[in-house]
């Protein structure tokens, strides 16, 4: 993708009723930039309260197919998400240039 007006778009942390990436051009300043922050926020959070929750299953040895099969399905969905803002978050660092860079001596 190419950069816009600011550069690199943006990937946002959801995709388009097609199942497409969504992208927004942007000084990262205006709502849809706060609204992205807020939704990977919650997503991250959710994600530390779902490895608990892994740990107290697998942890189970009461546990039915039935739940690690549900377990598994919402760790790929958290996993997926983490992977997005990762893949976004990484997007919008900036690439120094060869004198930004720090020599040992």
């Amino acid at each position: 993708m190419n950069g816009g007006r600011y550069g690199t778009p943006r990937l946002l942390p959801w995709v388009s009723p097609e199942g497409k990436p969504c992208y927004v051009d942007s000084d990262g300043a205006g709502y849809i930039s706060r609204l992205a922050d807020d939704m990977e926020a919650v997503q991250l959070s959710m994600s530390v309260e779902l490895l608990d929750h892994a740990a107290d299953i697998l942890a189970d040895q009461r546990v039915t197919n039935a739940q690690l099969r549900f377990l598994a399905a919402r760790m790929a969905e958290a996993l997926r998400d983490v992977h997005r803002i990762a893949e976004s978050r990484g997007a919008r660092i900036p690439v120094p240039s060869c004198g930004d860079v720090a020599t040992e001596a």
